[in-house]
């Protein structure tokens, strides 16, 4: 569904060139839910742009749903969908009205819009809302009915950007179960975005990592997970100054790395967390230390993305850009101001 070689996209600040994706190289097969995950700056944003026809690649090529993006961006519109953060429903419009409307500018007759438009509801657990304003509604009602736009004219693939920012736990799991949903019932190929790690880890077949402006590793969660080796052994104490002193003595446990001393939080990695716990349990007895609590974890994909790329996902927020968010006067008279028609006459390369 994406094969992208060589992707790249150069922008021009203050008259400097800034490099904001550097020669991106991926793969998306048909029927798979890939997570695309990067830190701030990594040139997420600017790749999702590129590979939804709103930015222009300086180099590279990429074939998206079966067109090319360079030669047939209305092509691909026409077979994506796409679900951006801040949404797409007016909220003042009915959302069955909205949802016709936008399937409608897709060629698609009214009466099939309904038609489909229903199906929708009802699979998206939308049922008894068609006639709803969106500013009346729940965040997770919002959102499913943003995925729902973003499929009434059937795409094979779907982009969905941040699809669960903002919404609480109980939301969040409900559109999970949504978007496997896209790929279990429908077939449909997913690439999302998220900050969210358990996000990723419970949703997606693969996750593709960015960082530079280069995929700097790709797998399936567990794939990714048994790269980083050994399990975390976490001591909470009562006192910082017996932080250090665990430190001296978690540092010694065969294999380990070495120890992070944090407050009175001391993190290490062992090779096997079960034999270590124990030997550790009775080096603190002999030492007089009483731990608060202490415990022993497999690797999570914070731990991947940590060693991969020096932070946490989630010190970069929601919402954060990539370096690709402030666009010189030729960017912004390619991309257009309004959406472009996908039927009809070409548009400019770049613009909706």
């Amino acid at each position: 569904m994406i094969h992208a070689r060589g992707l790249a996209r150069t922008f021009r600040k203050r008259r400097q060139e800034v490099r904001a994706v550097d020669g991106v190289d991926l793969d998306v097969e048909a029927g798979e839910i890939v997570g695309f995950l990067g830190p701030n700056g990594a040139g997420k944003t600017t790749t999702l742009r590129m590979l939804t026809t709103l930015l222009r690649p300086t180099e590279g090529t990429a074939t998206v749903a079966g067109c090319d993006l360079r030669k047939d961006p209305v092509g691909v519109r026409r077979r994506i969908g796409y679900v951006p953060q801040s949404g797409a429903a007016h909220p003042e419009a009915r959302a069955g009205e909205e949802l016709v409307d936008h399937a409608m500018l897709y060629g698609i007759s009214k009466a099939q819009a309904v038609a489909h438009g229903r199906e929708l509801f009802e699979s998206l657990d939308l049922h008894g809302l068609w006639e709803r304003q969106p500013k009346a509604m729940s965040g997770g009602q919002k959102r499913r009915l943003d995925i729902a736009m973003g499929l009434a004219h059937e795409p094979g693939l779907v982009f969905l950007d941040e699809p669960t920012t903002g919404l609480d736990p109980q939301a969040r799991a409900n559109l999970w179960e949504h978007i496997s949903d896209l790929r279990d019932h429908r077939g449909t190929t997913v690439f999302l975005t998220t900050h969210y790690m358990d996000e990723a880890d419970s949703l997606c077949d693969r996750i593709l990592v960015i960082d530079h402006g280069r995929i700097v590793a790709e797998g399936t969660p567990d794939a990714l997970k048994a790269r980083v080796g050994g399990d975390v052994i976490n001591v909470e104490l009562e006192q910082p100054e017996e932080a250090a002193r665990v430190g001296a003595l978690v540092g010694g446990l065969p294999g380990a790395d070495a120890p992070s001393v944090s407050g009175t939080r001391v993190d290490v990695r062992v090779p096997h967390g079960g034999s270590a716990l124990m030997a550790l349990v009775r080096e603190l007895d002999g030492a007089g230390i009483t731990p608060l609590s202490l415990e022993t974890r497999r690797p999570s994909l914070d731990d991947v993305f940590l060693g991969l790329t020096g932070r946490s996902l989630r010190e970069d927020g929601p919402g954060s850009g990539d370096g690709g968010g402030t666009l010189d006067a030729g960017d912004r008279e390619r991309m257009g101001e309004k959406h472009a028609r996908v039927r009809g006459d070409e548009r400019p390369e770049g613009s909706r």
